[in-house]
């Protein structure tokens, strides 16, 4: 199979020349034909060799910029930074490709409306806790109401239950967000990243948010979960600015 097949466009009015893709696992098994984590316990070799088939079978014009993701909120200049743990990345670079790769936690493409500048972030509840999309806003360095935003595949609320622990710090940073935990049978709570990345992404002055609801727990013919799978591959979104 190839990721020109098992994958998609994210569904947003980017500009033509801004290019994006996110993969989908590919076919049975743990790590499907597509993991490209190299964190997850799967042979490094396969793995080299996924990224590898990504670059090929897409016809990116770089390796992408993996990043060692740590569930925080540091976003990267590619431009101007060497690669260092953070959970986001920024370009106005012609063919730079920024990438993110998640099981469950929130990939979130942004770009401005001319396509001079694109980026991503990795907002899993902890990174959305500790501001990643403010972050990746503010590293943009365009006026928040020029970005358009896209939210890809992440566990959905229905799927998604958690604790005081997770649900609690939100509420206490903004009480609006009380709106986005449902209390379950259980006493604890469906958490809603969708809705969540929404108000973070409202607050930090962006208006034109696209995509959300597709749910890596309950695509588990497309997607690889975390919380259904335990140990699991990861999938990839990518974007990159070409010359407008």
């Amino acid at each position: 199979m190839s990721f020109a097949t098992f994958g998609f466009a994210p569904d947003w009015p980017a500009p033509a020349h801004v290019h994006a893709w996110v993969t989908e696992r590919g076919g049975a098994g743990r790590f499907g034909a597509g993991n490209l984590g190299a964190h997850v316990g799967d042979d490094a070799s396969v793995v080299a060799a996924n990224r590898a088939r990504l670059r090929a079978e897409l016809a990116l014009p770089a390796e992408p910029r993996w990043l060692t993701q740590v569930h925080g909120a540091h976003v990267l200049d590619l431009d101007r930074e060497p690669l260092v743990p953070a959970d986001g990345a920024v370009t106005s670079r012609a063919g730079m490709v920024c990438a993110v790769l998640t099981a469950d936690c929130l990939p979130v493409l942004l770009c401005d409306r001319a396509g001079r500048r694109v980026g991503v972030a990795h907002a899993g509840w902890r990174g959305l806790k500790a501001g990643v999309l403010p972050a990746a806003v503010h590293a943009m360095a365009v006026p928040a109401t020029d970005l358009v935003a896209w939210l890809g595949p992440a566990i959905g609320p229905a799927n998604y239950e958690v604790g005081a622990d997770v649900r609690d710090p939100f509420v206490a940073q903004s009480a609006a967000a009380e709106r986005r935990f449902e209390r379950n049978a259980r006493g604890r709570w469906q958490a809603d990243l969708f809705g969540l990345a929404r108000d973070a992404l409202a607050a930090a002055g962006v208006r034109a948010v696209h995509g959300g609801g597709l749910c890596t727990f309950a695509g588990a013919e497309r997607f690889f979960s975390h919380r259904r799978e335990g140990q699991c591959g990861s999938f990839g979104s990518v974007s990159y600015p070409n010359s407008g």
